[in-house]
């Protein structure tokens, strides 16, 4: 399992830190200065902690610094949300009536769904369809070999399709460059990734094919849960912090995330979404993919939307021919 040796010790300081700085009213990065000694002798027992990992250390105040979302009145969110935060169309027509335009910039989108039930095949598409339509370029963190640039290169082909096959070509090659896919496969690779990400829309990088409109974690479920077994409540607190974090990315950056989430038992024969009760608060949205044995047919239902009203239920269908691209219906 390809997780750090010292796993439960940077844990255990990432803990002390938290404690040691709310302990005297620090709760954000800026006002916690840890390259001063003045900090660090408060407290002699943390002082040891915080010294003995500086990765630790600095894990906890990536931590603090996830938690510096911005404050503004009701005016301000809506003047943000009309202005900043666009509905990035997915390409799927029944999805997109569903969520009322898209996906949204600035929030945090779930899909879960069972194994082979076709989250990765609707991520690769809405990438390619994003690209497509030029809003941005896509980084797509692959957590299970799942990314497949023929399967994009084929989508891209199925979508574009001008008469001039020099066009053709030169309009497929732009659209490909604008997905950006890494590998990540354990929650500290996932960690290093987002704050490369951070980092690079600080410094307001612009990747081949313009600015950063999406992030996609496919999947996301595979990174956190072997974290979160025992009773033990850090491999929790861990995940919630990387929530934060994305939640953070999306609303200051005007991106959207979207996450894949595997299903779980929920007794009585039901299924669930996994990651337990920690997470469920994290995603602005949560989808649920599902397919009837033997069908093409797959259906997409809202479990949660931030601006929906769920008293009725509401799903979409999305027909998934093997080989092809998902194609509304």
């Amino acid at each position: 399992m390809p997780f750090s040796p010292n796993f439960d010790e940077e844990l255990q300081t990432v803990d002390t830190f938290w404690r040691f700085g709310g302990s005297r009213g620090i709760f954000t990065a800026d006002k916690a200065p840890v390259n001063s000694p003045s900090l660090l002798e408060a407290s002699t027992n943390d002082e040891a902690d915080l010294r003995a990992s500086p990765k630790g250390t600095n894990r906890a105040l990536a931590m603090f610094e996830s938690k510096c979302l911005r404050c503004m009145n009701g005016l301000q969110l809506l003047d943000d949300a009309l202005k900043n935060k666009r509905f990035l169309p997915t390409g799927c027509g029944g999805i997109d009536i569903l969520l009322g335009g898209g996906l949204r910039e600035g929030q945090l989108t779930e899909i879960a769904g069972p194994s082979s039930s076709g989250k990765t095949q609707i991520c690769l598409y809405i990438a390619s369809h994003v690209a497509f339509r030029l809003c941005g370029s896509i980084v797509f963190l692959d957590s299970s070999n799942s990314f497949s640039p023929t399967r994009i290169a084929s989508i891209v082909n199925q979508i574009c399709r001008p008469a001039d096959k020099e066009v053709h070509d030169r309009r497929i090659k732009m659209i490909m460059s604008c997905i950006h896919c890494q590998s990540v496969f354990d929650i500290f690779s996932l960690r290093d990734a987002l704050h490369e990400l951070e980092s690079t829309l600080n410094k307001q990088t612009i990747y081949n094919g313009g600015k950063i409109c999406m992030l996609i974690i496919d999947s996301i479920s595979s990174l956190i849960t072997p974290i979160l077994g025992g009773k033990d409540s850090q491999g929790r607190s861990l995940m919630v912090s990387l929530g934060y974090l994305m939640k953070q990315l999306a609303d200051e950056w005007n991106i959207s995330v979207l996450v894949t989430n595997h299903m779980v038992s929920g007794g009585g024969g039901t299924s669930k979404p996994a990651m337990g009760e920690s997470w469920k608060c994290i995603p602005h949205v949560k989808l649920q993919l599902s397919r009837c044995p033997g069908s093409t047919i797959c259906n997409i239902s809202v479990l949660k939307h931030t601006s929906m009203v769920l008293a009725i239920a509401r799903e979409a269908h999305v027909l998934h021919e093997p080989n092809e691209p998902i194609m509304e219906l």
